[in-house]
C-alpha cells in the first residue's frame, strides 16, 4: 500500500502444556523511490503478555529493552511538549488489543518487526482455545500461521476455524495430530487470498481460532522441570451439583429499551437451562428493591413457567440502588441456607448485571463493597457484570475479586443476550466446591492459588510453584473437594523422571517453560489481588510483581518496553499503556503526558 509492499508475515505459536509463545514477523519493503512510514499493526489477547520486540532496518538491529514503568517515564519529558507521543497499544475490542509502530524507511530499504507475546491457555467447555486476529490489510507473497502443540498427557482432538476461512480456504488449513504433538499450518498463496480472482483486497481479516483438548486419565497432571512444577486439575464424570443461584437485575431507567429486552431474552433462554435440582430467584432494583418471590424457589417446570411470565413483564424505570438489590440477594441466600432450605452440597452463586452507577440509598463504593463482603463472608461466589460504558468497572471487579468471583464487560451490542447468555454457561455446571490442593509446605515456596470456591465442568484448576531445594524431583498433592454425593479426598504423586520421560521427544520445548508459566500465573494473580489491596499491601504486590515482570521480561501494567528509533526518524516517540478495562484511553494518556519524553518508543501493559 502507497509503495510500502508487506512480503511476508509469519504467525508462529510454540504451545508446550497449555504455555504458549507466540511470534509475529513481518517483513517489508520500500517500492517507491522517496522514504515512507511503514506501520506494524498487530492485535493481540488481552489476557497476553508481550515479552519482546524489535525492529531490524537494512540489517541493524534495534531491539527493546524492559524497564520499570515511573523509570521509562522519567525519561520521556521532552516529547510530549513537541506533540510527538503515540500510543502503541490499545484496547481494540472485546478480546484484543492493538499494539501499533510505524518507521521511516528509505527507498528500497527493507525492515522486519518482530514481537513475542505469551499467554496460559485457559479451558473452558471442555476446550483451550489460541485466539490470533489476522488482519495483514494486503495481499501478502508469503503468509503463514504455524501452530505447534505440545501436550505430555496426550491430545485427544485438535480443530482450527477462522471467521474469514471459505470453503476453498478451509482445504489449506494443513492438521496433524500424532499422540502428544498437534501441529496445525496455514498458507494460502497470493490468489487465494484475494477477494474475487482480480481483487487486490486481502479476504485474510478475523480470528482464527486453535482450540485442543488433553488426555485425562486421572483428574490430576503434575509436572517438573528445573525445579518448578505446574498441576493441573481438571476431574471428569462427576456427578453435577445442584446451584441456588441469585439474579439481581438493575432495571432502572437507564435499562429502557435495548439493554432491558436483551437482558429479558438473555433471562428467558437462561431460564431454560436451569435443572430441576436447582432453587433460583430474581431480585430486581431501580429506586426500590423487589422480588419474584420471598424465598429460593425450585426449579420445577411449574416455577419456570411462573419465572419465564415474570421476566416477560420487567420494565425499567426510576433510579439505582445497586446496594440494595444486591443486599437483599444476600438476605435470601442466608435464609435458605440458614433454614436449610438448600442441600450443603450445592453451590451458590450471585449475578448481578448493572448498567450504571449507585445513585439512590448507598451510593459510595467503599461502604457497599464492605457491606457485601461482609454479609457474604465469604460463603458464596459474586459475578458482576457490567452492561455498557456507563459502568464503573473497577469497582465492579474489586467488589468481584472480594468475593471469590469475577467481573465481565457486557458490550452494548445486538448479540448483548448472547454474551449475558455465554457468561451464564460458563458458571452453570459447579462440579465440586472448596477445592484445596494442599503440597508439603516445607518444600514448597511462591505457590499461586491453590484454593478455588467452585471447580466447573469442562473447566480446569492450575497451580504452580518453586521448590524450595531447586534438585528435588518428586511431589505430592493432597486433594480435598465436596461433590455432590460425597467428599472427594486423595493423594496425588509425580516425579522429575516420568515428566522428563513424558517430554523427551519434543525438540521445540523451551525448557524454562514451566518457570514461565508460574511466572505468568503468580503475576496474574498477583495483579488481581493489588486491585483490591490498599496501603502498605499494595505497596509490597506491586514491588513483588515488578520485581517479578523484570526478571521474566513482560511487559505488565508496571512495566514498559522501550524501543530506540533510528536518529533519521526525528526521535518520534510513542507511549503505550495496557488498556485499563473501563477507563478513557484519552484521558488516560494525557493524564501520563506530562512525564513523557523523547527518542525511544515506550510500550506499557495496561492494568486489568
Amino acid at each position: 500500500v502507497n509503495g510500502i509492499e508487506i512480503y511476508s508475515m509469519k504467525i508462529d505459536s510454540k504451545v508446550t502444556s497449555r504455555f504458549a509463545h507466540n511470534v509475529i514477523t513481518s517483513r517489508a519493503v520500500n517500492r517507491g523511490n522517496v522514504s515512507k512510514e511503514v506501520f506494524f499493526d498487530i492485535e493481540l489477547p488481552k489476557t497476553a503478555f508481550i515479552t519482546n520486540f524489535s525492529m531490524t532496518i537494512d540489517g541493524v538491529t534495534y531491539p527493546g529493552t524492559i524497564k520499570e514503568k515511573e523509570t521509562a517515564k522519567k525519561q520521556y519529558e521532552k516529547a510530549v511538549s513537541r506533540g510527538q507521543t503515540a500510543g502503541l497499544v490499545k484496547a481494540s475490542g472485546r478480546k484484543t488489543e492493538k499494539f501499533t509502530v510505524s518507521v521511516n524507511i528509505k527507498a528500497a530499504s527493507k525492515v522486519t518487526f518482530e514481537l513475542t507475546y505469551e499467554e496460559l491457555l485457559k479451558r473452558q467447555f471442555g476446550k483451550y482455545e489460541m485466539f490470533i486476529k489476522v488482519k495483514p490489510k494486503q495481499l501478502v507473497k508469503d503468509f503463514e500461521i504455524e501452530v505447534n502443540i505440545f501436550e505430555p498427557q496426550g491430545i485427544t482432538e485438535l480443530e482450527a476455524e477462522g471467521t474469514f476461512i471459505t470453503n476453498e480456504l478451509q482445504n489449506i488449513i494443513k492438521k496433524t495430530l500424532s499422540e502428544k504433538k498437534g501441529h496445525i499450518s496455514f498458507k494460502p498463496t497470493l490468489d487465494q487470498q484475494r477477494t474475487c480472482a482480480n481483487c487486490s483486497q486481502s479476504v485474510l481479516d478475523g480470528d482464527f481460532t486453535v482450540k485442543y483438548d488433553v488426555k485425562r486419565t486421572t483428574p490430576d497432571n503434575l509436572q517438573i522441570v528445573n525445579g518448578y512444577f505446574v498441576h493441573f486439575f481438571a476431574p471428569t464424570n462427576l456427578p453435577k451439583l445442584p446451584k441456588n443461584i441469585i439474579f439481581v437485575i438493575d432495571t432502572s431507567g437507564s435499562m429502557y429499551g435495548r439493554e432491558i429486552e436483551q437482558t429479558k431474552a438473555a433471562l428467558l433462554k437462561i431460564l431454560d437451562d436451569i435443572k430441576g435440582d436447582d432453587f433460583f430467584n430474581f431480585v430486581l432494583f431501580e429506586s426500590d428493591v423487589s422480588t419474584w418471590k420471598e424465598t429460593l424457589i425450585k426449579a420445577t417446570p411449574e416455577n419456570l413457567d411462573e419465572a419465564r411470565q415474570f421476566v416477560q413483564g420487567i420494565e425499567a424505570n426510576g433510579l439505582t440502588d445497586l446496594h440494595g438489590g444486591l443486599m437483599r440477594g444476600i438476605e435470601i441466600l442466608n435464609a435458605a441456607h440458614e433454614g436449610n432450605l438448600v442441600s450443603k452440597r450445592s453451590a451458590s452463586i450471585i449475578i448481578m448485571l448493572t448498567d450504571g452507577k449507585p445513585n439512590v440509598g448507598i451510593s459510595n463504593f467503599q461502604e457497599i463493597q464492605t457491606a457485601v463482603k461482609k454479609a457474604i463472608d465469604g460463603k458464596y461466589t459474586l459475578y458482576n457484570l457490567g452492561f455498557g460504558d456507563g459502568v464503573d468497572y473497577g469497582f465492579l471487579e474489586k467488589m468481584a475479586l472480594e468475593n471469590k468471583g469475577l467481573a465481565r464487560r457486557i458490550y452494548p451490542d445486538s448479540d448483548a443476550d448472547l454474551q449475558l447468555q455465554g457468561f451464564y454457561d460458563e458458571v452453570s455446571n459447579p462440579m465440586l466446591i472448596d477445592v484445596e490442593l494442599n503440597y508439603p509446605v516445607n518444600e514448597i515456596s511462591d505457590l499461586t492459588t491453590n484454593s478455588f470456591k467452585h471447580f466447573y465442568g469442562g473447566s480446569e484448576l492450575v497451580v504452580a510453584g518453586r521448590f524450595r531445594d531447586s534438585n528435588q524431583n518428586h511431589l505430592t498433592v493432597d486433594v480435598r473437594g465436596e461433590g455432590a454425593n460425597d467428599a472427594l479426598s486423595y493423594t496425588a504423586q509425580q516425579d522429575a523422571d516420568q515428566t522428563a520421560q513424558a517430554v523427551q521427544e519434543q525438540e521445540y520445548i523451551f525448557g524454562e517453560y514451566i518457570e514461565r508459566l508460574w511466572a505468568y500465573l503468580t503475576i496474574e494473580q498477583l495483579l488481581e489481588k493489588r486491585i483490591q489491596a490498599i496501603g502498605e499491601e499494595k505497596e509490597n504486590l506491586t514491588a513483588e510483581i515488578l520485581d517479578l515482570s523484570l526478571k521474566y521480561k513482560f511487559v505488565t501494567p508496571l512495566t514498559s518496553m522501550v524501543v530506540t528509533k533510528p536518529e533519521e526518524n526525528d526521535n518520534e516517540d510513542g507511549i503505550a499503556d495496557k488498556p485499563i478495562e473501563g477507563t478513557d484511553f484519552f484521558t488516560m494518556c494525557v493524564a501520563y503526558a506530562r512525564l513523557l519524553f523523547t527518542v525511544n518508543l515506550i510500550l506499557i501493559k495496561p492494568s486489568f
